[in-house]
């Protein structure tokens, strides 16, 4: 398959997966479990699930185990999305092209729904496609990747930021545990939803994932000042307005666009070692940085 094939067909999988691992719409609450599916369903990059699903490739991980590492990836992410564009966070009324969450619904339904995706993220990881050892070990990554060392502490880094000049280190720390962290747990997810690879290749891995990761902040941030909010999906500059610390605004476009090229560069270094089981985890870097190419 090409590159662009594969990517259908793992999307294709993951909706089917979100579908199937989401409470049925009809069953109480039923306004819940529709905002759910609303949050969830029919939008977004899916980075995190093709990320799953090509690491997986690597140590022969079943489909059906992906796709449950897949759901629950995405369901914390989502969940994310729906807290993080709330009144008491970023206060955004567009997300993926549509009303968010809160504003198609209302705030405590929007805060019901992050909640209650947390959970359901864990339902899925418990799923009886993946082995007891399996589901302890994909259960410990999401945990960590999504808790106060991961992408909630980020989160509190990133409100406590407004208005402040970060350092660049500062800045990748924050950025490494807000979005980096679900990115790597995404490669790790993969990985270990098969036969579990070594020490020097979970080490490979986690090199490629953090470069990744941290790529894909930069690009969002040049997104964010050099694109609309129709093909965004969200509100466009509003990073700037709100007094949000970036790598544009700390470092300029044009360095920020060379950052994301070094961070490109290293992914593609840390994949060497497998050769060309790793194609598509190299092609997904690619599509990660081309997106401001």
């Amino acid at each position: 398959m090409t590159f662009e094939q594969w990517m259908r067909s793992v999307l294709e999988r993951v909706e089917i997966a979100l579908d199937n691992y989401l409470p049925a719409p009809d069953t109480a609450p039923a306004q819940l479990h529709e905002a759910m599916r609303y949050a969830m369903l029919g939008g977004g990059k899916r980075v995190r699930p093709l990320l799953c699903h090509a690491a997986g490739e690597l140590s022969g991980a079943r489909t059906e185990g992906l796709d449950a590492a897949c759901a629950a990836l995405e369901m914390i992410h989502v969940y994310s999305l729906v807290h993080d564009d709330m009144p008491c966070m970023d206060d955004d009324a567009l997300r993926r092209g549509k009303p968010t969450v809160h504003v198609q619904y209302d705030e405590p339904t929007a805060l019901l729904v992050g909640d209650a995706l947390q959970s359901q993220a864990f339902i899925a990881l418990t799923a009886e496609v993946l082995t007891p050892v399996q589901q302890a070990a994909l259960v410990r990554e999401l945990a960590l990747a999504s808790g106060s060392v991961g992408m909630a502490g980020g989160q509190a880094i990133d409100l406590a930021s407004v208005g402040h000049k970060l350092t660049r280190e500062q800045l990748e720390t924050m950025h490494r545990m807000k979005t980096g962290a679900l990115l790597r747990a995404a490669v790790r997810m993969g990985a270990l939803a098969g036969a579990a690879p070594d020490a020097a290749q979970m080490q490979a891995l986690d090199v490629y994932a953090a470069a990744v990761g941290l790529a894909f902040q930069v690009v969002d941030d040049i997104l964010d000042v050099t694109t609309d909010s129709a093909t965004l999906g969200k509100t466009a500059g509003k990073d700037a307005k709100d007094g949000k610390p970036t790598y544009v605004s700390l470092m300029g476009l044009d360095a920020s666009r060379a950052l994301a090229e070094q961070l490109r560069a290293e992914a593609h270094a840390a994949l060497l070692p497998f050769g060309e089981r790793a194609r598509r985890l190299a092609e997904l870097a690619d599509l990660v940085v081309n997106r401001v190419s």
